[in-house]
């Protein structure tokens, strides 16, 4: 396992970050075989680990904080906030007043005094950016967070909000977690080179999209019970079809044969090929690899050492060009500016 910088933190953290969306009722929920996950991690080298409020509703901080507890210093623990937590309409989003309260909640469900790393999971349209900012700085200034992140920013905001740290003289955003894959590599557009030129650390999500750089979904067949894109299940297309009926669903198998036998090739499983990929960018410090069984796990360590080298990648380019998303990946950016209330030509036609 290596170490690297987050940012310019002087923080090190491993090259592999064990994300912990899986554990609770959302993906495992026997709390005692996540702790298990968690103790593996730990001891194979993984120093990092991400988890969020919205996980589980809370569950999986109160795994993550059961399974740290005597061991806390030797964690770089990092959470978020952003998603509803409530019926209450003001139960979410970016707004001082749900900042600070979800903070206090996420330390109690962590049962920990600090968090090392605290991230907006989402940019707010709706609130101004300097509130966001103004009321992380605070929490810093508290002792109750450490460092602050961003998560699924477009470009423009990860350069506003580090513009609007100096204006405010605000803390910075050191870190931005992007969904980035060999299916989802829009990212390495504007999203990437943004995150470099601030000397930001970088922790994709979905390095395996959702299970399907695994190969684990087959042309023809239902996708495994409990898989993320199973009926009803977390990555589901909308309406509720399962990935057989996904229109999209022959672009990313034909896309898959094809990288199997890439990966073939360089003596690899598809799994390890497509997490070394993602950390073999010179932007990414950590990939966040989210397991729901210790298989799994053990699985996604062994390509903790993986390297590709240039013929291999030049044939993943070929698959999936560089800075463009395979057919079907959603960015949960949510841009107001792209409803159709803000269109112009519906602005004119309304006239």
């Amino acid at each position: 396992m290596e170490y690297r910088k987050l940012g310019r933190t002087g923080v090190e953290v491993s090259s592999q970050c064990l994300g912990a969306m899986m554990f609770g009722a959302l993906g495992n929920s026997d709390h005692d075989d996540c702790v298990r996950i968690i103790d593996r991690a730990l001891e194979s080298g993984i120093n990092f680990i991400d988890t969020a409020d919205v996980y589980s509703q809370g569950e999986s901080e109160q795994i993550v904080g059961r399974a740290i507890k005597g061991r806390r210093d030797d964690v770089v623990l990092a959470t978020k906030c952003f998603n509803a937590m409530g019926t209450d309409r003001n139960q979410r989003g970016g707004s001082r007043r749900w900042i600070i309260r979800a903070v206090e909640d996420s330390l109690r469900r962590l049962d920990t005094d600090h968090i090392d790393l605290f991230q907006v999971h989402r940019h707010d349209w709706d609130t101004d950016l300097e509130e966001t900012l103004a009321a992380l700085s605070d929490l810093v200034r508290d002792g109750k967070v450490r460092y602050l992140g961003s998560s699924s920013f477009p470009a423009d905001w990860i350069v506003e909000a580090q513009w609007a740290a100096r204006r405010r003289n605000s803390e910075r955003f050191v870190c931005e977690q992007p969904q980035y894959s060999i299916f989802a590599r829009s990212a390495e557009d504007a999203v990437l080179p943004a995150c470099q030129r601030h000397a930001m650390g970088v922790i994709p999500w979905s390095p395996l999209a959702g299970g399907w750089l695994t190969g684990k979904y087959r042309r023809g067949e239902e996708p495994p019970a409990g898989s993320r894109f199973a009926p009803g299940g977390l990555f589901a297309a909308r309406g509720g079809r399962s990935v057989a009926d996904d229109r999209n669903s022959s672009v990313r198998f034909d896309a898959v044969d094809q990288l199997t036998g890439i990966a073939a090739a360089a003596g690899l499983s598809l799994t390890h090929l497509s997490l070394a990929f993602v950390g073999s960018h010179p932007a990414v410090t950590s990939t966040i690899i989210g397991p729901k069984t210790m298989e799994q796990l053990d699985d996604a360590l062994d390509a903790a050492d993986v390297r590709l080298d240039s013929g291999t990648l030049d044939a993943i380019d070929a698959v999936v060009r560089p800075g463009t998303d395979i057919a079907g990946i959603v960015h949960l950016t949510g841009n107001p500016s792209l409803r159709p209330e803000h269109r112009r030509r519906t602005a004119q036609a309304a006239v």
